[in-house]
């Protein structure tokens, strides 16, 4: 049995708990799927790598590495569905100085709460909801702004997919505990099909992220490799949308 990355997380009842329990069936891929590329903004990963302890003196909300590791995989996936054909959504949060709004979390203070005190800190603060170069939108994908965790929340997303006929969604981005998360219990409720892309999800803490993605796969939607999903993709025929 290949190992999963939630694997050395569970306790030895979990791991007979799933033993015997019905095995679980894959909703799989649909015949108009979107790429839905989450939260893929500078807040998350700063201007260059760095380990996460560092990152965050200057990037409050930096996830570190593991954000640049997964960003050279998004590249991977939004080329690879581009080149099949397949529409690719960005999502990115709404600045409370766009909004006037108040983000979800700024209440708990901590991180979600920071405001820049040098000129130099403002300056990322300005930047911090820009997509980054490797998760870019083309001219004519559609972009989405949202003040909530989840991508359907409060945005025309639902809408599109309808007017579109898209009945998957494979989802990259950030954070697996947090908007990710979030986006795909939500398209689980509209019932979309929902594929995310294990290589292509990253958070700041590796139990939060291999965790979330445990109950993901268990409850909500597909999860698995940038491998099986490039496969698809150049296999893939069917309708376009």
């Amino acid at each position: 049995m290949v190992e999963r990355v939630w694997d050395r997380f569970l306790t030895e009842q979990d791991k007979a708990h799933l033993a015997m329990s019905l095995r679980k069936t894959d909703n799989g891929f649909g015949e108009r799927p979107a790429v839905l590329s989450v939260d893929n903004y500078r807040k998350a990963v700063g201007d260059q790598p760095e380990p996460l302890l560092e990152s965050i003196k200057t990037w409050p909300s930096s996830t570190g590495l593991a954000g640049w590791e997964a960003l050279a995989h998004i590249e991977q996936l939004l080329a690879a569905a581009r080149s099949a054909e397949i529409p690719v959504l960005h999502v990115t949060g709404m600045s409370e100085e766009e909004s006037g709004m108040a983000g979800w979390s700024a209440r708990r203070g901590g991180r979600n709460a920071y405001r820049p005190t040098t000129p130099e800190q403002a300056e990322r603060y300005r930047r911090r909801m820009e997509i980054v170069d490797q998760a870019a939108p083309l001219p004519g994908e559609l972009v989405l702004k949202k003040t909530a965790p989840s991508a359907f929340f409060g945005t025309p997303l639902a809408a599109y997919l309808l007017g579109r006929g898209i009945d998957t969604l494979i989802v990259c981005g950030e954070a697996a505990s947090g908007c990710v998360r979030a986006t795909v219990v939500d398209g689980c409720s509209y019932r979309l099909r929902m594929i995310v892309v294990e290589e292509c999800i990253y958070d700041r803490h590796e139990a939060t992220r291999a965790i979330n993605l445990f109950d993901i796969d268990q409850k909500y939607g597909d999860v698995i490799s940038l491998s099986q999903t490039l496969n698809w993709m150049k296999d893939r025929t069917g309708p376009t949308t």
